[in-house]
């Protein structure tokens, strides 16, 4: 028995997942505690934000996020291709700087405007 809390709503209800029992989740309020349960176990994922290089710009570096979130064990890989890269300004936020970091299909998108 796994205990979480859930962070898929404003509650943050404290969450058992039985892994031997078909991941039945109990001690959530919504269907969101639900399939947050079982997903942090199967297979939990994070949305990435950080920063990268940014060239021929006032500043030096570009505020970015995944377009979605990523397998958690890919993580580190992502942060180590995304410290290689540097990305030419002018750049529109949402602008797609990386695609498919560290192989997981999920793009890199740029969170504000910078010239």
């Amino acid at each position: 028995m796994k205990e979480l809390i859930c962070i898929g709503c404003p509650r943050g209800c404290h969450l058992k997942v039985d892994e031997e029992n078909d991941y039945r989740v109990t001690g959530n309020n919504c269907n969101v505690g639900a399939e947050y349960g079982r997903n942090e176990l199967i297979n939990p994922t994070r949305t990435l934000t950080t920063t990268v290089r940014l060239t021929e710009g006032v500043h030096h570096s570009l505020p970015v996020k995944s377009a979605s979130p990523i397998p958690k064990k890919d993580l580190f890989k992502a942060m180590a291709e995304l410290d290689e890269i540097e990305v030419k300004a002018p750049v529109k936020c949402g602008e797609v700087v990386y695609r498919n970091v560290a192989g997981s299909g999920v793009d890199i998108v740029a969170t504000r405007d910078l010239d």
